[in-house]
């Protein structure tokens, strides 16, 4: 794949990501018990985007991979990716939130389809993001690259660890991203209320 179709499908993440959200609002049949099983799972993946976040300030929202400085601290220390690992707990907790009530093929086909479009965007940007980071920090990039699982997390943190948190940063850093969490749990009750 070229870096010129991965930097577009990097630029694009937000509403190819939303696909996926989209597809469960309007198929899923949510139960109570999948509702209770599933958002906290879903909760639990913001929770670490929080985290990442903290750590890696405002630039996870541009359209262009940019990092002013490797951090390898926090959610980093355990994982090169924690923004995605988070983003994929919340699309597994929505998936199984929102698909409780249909039948199994219906929820097979709707997670298959739902985490399979997150799967592939992630496929593809991650590789868009590395070579950047090799590009810009070079052998520090590579060692830590060595040191720490890109989406698997270590159990203990690997050092030496680098960054600072900065809770300041999520409201703004993340408002976007609060707001579709909001929109997809009104859209869940909703769904559920008419069940």
């Amino acid at each position: 794949m070229t870096m010129d179709v991965r930097a577009e499908v990097f630029k694009r993440r937000g509403a190819l990501l939303a696909l996926p959200a989209l597809v469960l609002v309007v198929f899923g049949k949510p139960s109570p018990l999948s509702i209770g099983l599933g958002v906290p799972l879903a909760l639990a993946g913001e929770a670490l985007r929080c985290w990442a976040v903290g750590y890696s300030g405002v630039t996870t929202r541009g359209d262009v991979v940019s990092a002013p400085q490797l951090v390898t601290a926090g959610p980093y220390a355990y994982v090169r990716n924690p923004l995605y690992v988070g983003n994929f707990l919340t699309a597994v907790g929505f998936t199984l939130a929102f698909t409780g009530g249909n039948a199994s093929p219906e929820r097979a086909a709707l997670a298959v389809l739902a985490l399979g479009i997150m799967l592939a965007v992630y496929a593809t940007i991650v590789p868009h993001e590395e070579a950047f980071l090799r590009r810009t920090f070079g052998s520090a990039y590579d060692d830590y690259a060595r040191r720490v699982p890109a989406v698997i997390p270590r159990l203990r943190p690997a050092q030496p660890a680098h960054g600072r948190y900065d809770a300041s940063v999520i409201r703004h850093a993340e408002s976007r991203t609060f707001a579709i969490f909001g929109a997809v749990l009104v859209a869940l009750a909703v769904k559920a209320l008419v069940a």
